[in-house]
């Protein structure tokens, strides 16, 4: 067994010697122009309080939608968040994210270490051979066996650590891969609460024409009454005849609206094979919960989109110094293991083989330096420098556009509460003035175009009611989603957003 470390041969002096300082010093110069390059640093200042008028609730942002006291909405979130087919897709997704992550670290720190090995056997006849008396044949036939085996492993020195830049845009982009499966489920809460609201609208307002089918059928029949005494002309009982099939079409067509609304939520939750009794709707608007109290501030860690931005900000920077470092030299270092056999018939007149064992070991280095190659990784660092530019522009953007979102939709449930505060108390006189004047027509002291003029500002009173309320809690759903609830940020570790 022979075991001889290989070592690099020194450098001589003269060209060699002046060619590798010329290029290092070439290479450091570059690399310090490149390091001295000022980094884009986005502008993410926000004001210290919202112009939108803030509440006092302190809700619970992660699980927004128990705000709302409403069992069955808690329940369809739920189920959608484990079975929806958009919140199975979200985590597919991150799990190839995961999964490249792991190939991506396993090439950045474990070895290239290719293990290669060959065998063969050969067969050797003698035709013909003429041997001096005395002498040794040249050939001997027989089976003759080789086995070789190398295991051969390069690994590069991180002196310069441009393997730990490239470990950060791993986990940089495995943060934001892992913001977005955030951001997925977010939006798909608040997609099926505002579905869920909006189904609770149409029953409401189905319930609505249902009651004013039964009102006009009253008056319908008060009318043909008159009309048949000879008190009222027929064409007001016609009239009354023609609103009362007014009223029953508009209630199918909510009917129909109501069912495929009820079908598009099961779909949503994933439970689309589910018949629609499975799901009943109450004819129920609940008030909207207040406006939680927050500050701008606590955009930058609660929404899932801004936290993804900031990620892809960080893993273009880390890209950037990847590409600066590689300017410099590579060094690696060459271990390698080797095995060798060999059986072959031995020479010579008596019988028998002859075997050959040889094992190595080595030990080398070299080093690469990237002379010709400096134009094309200057081209790579001026558009990684322009890709960085752009992430950072993208915050910015993603910031201001949370912020906007936030406000304008802490605004507009204000006014929605507001409006159905006035709503509430208008729809309650246009009902008390309707049933005097149903009162007055049944005793025939009040005309039936008075009595239909009555009822028709009651039903408008009440369709404007329930449109405010259902506005109230879709506007709700949406202060919670531009909030960044839906999410919890505690869940998200340091190991999954490297600031490295």
């Amino acid at each position: 067994m022979t075991g001889e470390p290989r070592r690099p041969r020194p450098f001589r002096s003269g060209a060699p010697t002046s060619a590798l300082g010329l290029a290092l010093g070439l290479a450091g110069l570059v690399l310090a122009g490149c390091v001295n390059t000022p980094r884009p640093t986005p502008d993410t200042r926000l004001p210290a309080a919202y112009e939108a008028p803030a509440g006092t609730a302190q809700a619970d942002l992660d699980r927004w939608w128990t705000s709302f006291n409403d069992p069955q909405l808690t329940s369809l979130i739920e189920t959608a968040l484990e079975k929806a087919p958009d919140a199975r897709t979200a985590a597919a997704v991150l799990d190839e994210a995961r999964a490249v992550r792991r190939g991506q670290v396993r090439q950045i720190w474990i070895p290239n270490t290719p293990l290669t090995g060959n065998a063969g056997r050969t067969h050797t006849e003698i035709l013909s051979q003429t041997v001096p008396p005395g002498g040794i044949p040249f050939t001997r036939g027989g089976d003759s066996d080789s086995y070789n085996a190398n295991f051969d492993v390069s690994w590069e020195l991180d002196l310069f650590g441009r393997k730990r830049a490239g470990l950060g845009v791993v986990n940089n982009d495995f943060a934001a891969a892992r913001f977005a499966y955030e951001g997925a489920r977010a939006s798909l809460a608040a997609n099926v609460a505002q579905s869920y609201f909006e189904a609770r609208g149409l029953a409401v307002q189905l319930d609505d024409a249902r009651q004013t089918e039964r009102i006009n059928t009253s008056l319908r029949d008060f009318a043909v009454k008159k009309a048949n005494a000879g008190l009222i002309a027929t064409s007001e009982a016609d009239r009354a005849e023609a609103d009362l099939a007014d009223t029953q079409a508009r209630a199918a067509n909510l009917e129909a609206q109501l069912g495929a609304a009820r079908r598009s939520l099961l779909i949503l939750v994933g439970r689309g094979i589910d018949p629609l009794a499975s799901l009943p709707v109450d004819a129920r608007l609940d008030l909207a919960p207040p406006v939680p109290a927050t500050i701008p501030g606590d955009l930058l860690g609660r929404r899932p989109d801004v936290r993804e931005a900031q990620a892809r900000l960080a893993s273009a920077s880390k890209t950037l110094k990847v590409n600066e470092l590689a300017l410099l030299p590579t060094f690696n270092i060459t271990p390698g293991v080797g095995l060798s056999k060999s059986v072959s018939p031995s020479f010579g007149g008596g019988s028998g083989t002859s075997s050959t064992s040889t094992s190595t070991w080595t030990l080398g280095a070299n080093v690469s330096i990237p002379v010709l190659n400096i134009p094309a990784l200057l081209a790579d660092i001026d558009a990684q420098d322009a890709r960085t530019r752009q992430a950072a522009i993208a915050l910015e953007k993603t910031v201001q556009t949370a912020y906007g979102e936030a406000e304008n939709a802490m605004l507009q449930l204000a006014a929605d509460q507001r409006r159905v505060n006035l709503l509430t108390a208008g729809e309650a006189r246009a009902q008390r003035a309707y049933e005097a004047n149903r009162k007055g027509y049944g005793l025939g002291l009040i005309d039936l175009t008075t009595t239909l003029q009555a009822e028709q500002s009651w039903r408008a009173s009440r369709s404007a009611l329930t449109g405010a309320r259902t506005d109230a809690l879709l506007h709700a759903v949406q202060t919670y989603k531009a909030l960044g609830g839906g999410w919890s940020p505690t869940s998200m570790t340091s190991t999954q957003v490297s600031s490295k």
